[in-house]
């Protein structure tokens, strides 16, 4: 598993427990590198983590735009974070080609969520990615 790939993993599970428990990111930050057995991608995992609850609001809004038939709160959880988290990279790290970003999460879909939530997923950043493009032409 590739330094990135891990570390997007481990921006999902911290923005996972920011989800269930609202406790500040440091505070999430703090106990999950406590636990973890490898700091691997440790820089690139936190920036993702804050960059996606700082700009959470925003994410969502552009998650519900892009979710036909969904209301994000009946979204389950896995898939809610890890569409926030991909956003969230689509939208702050332009360098990384968007398909780049899109087949990770949905490596990581794979492992954490069902085989419904990753095609979901797959569509719904697949609208979002097309939305971000055309305002960048």
């Amino acid at each position: 598993m590739s330094t990135r790939r891990k570390a997007r993993e481990a921006a999902f599970e911290m923005l996972f427990q920011w989800e269930m428990s609202r406790d500040a990111p440091a505070e999430i930050q703090s106990r999950y590198w406590a636990a973890a057995k490898s700091k691997t991608g440790a820089d690139f995992a936190n920036e993702l983590f804050t960059g996606a609850v700082a700009s959470a609001a925003e994410l969502d809004e552009l998650i519900r735009a892009h979710s036909q038939h969904w209301r994000l709160e009946r979204m389950a959880a896995t898939d809610r974070n890890l569409l926030r988290l991909a956003v969230h990279e689509l939208r702050a790290h332009p360098e990384t080609p968007p398909a780049v970003v899109i087949n990770e999460t949905l490596e990581i879909a794979r492992k954490y969520a069902t085989a419904d939530s990753v095609e979901f997923i797959n569509g719904v950043l697949d609208a979002i990615r097309r939305s971000l493009e055309a305002k960048r032409d």
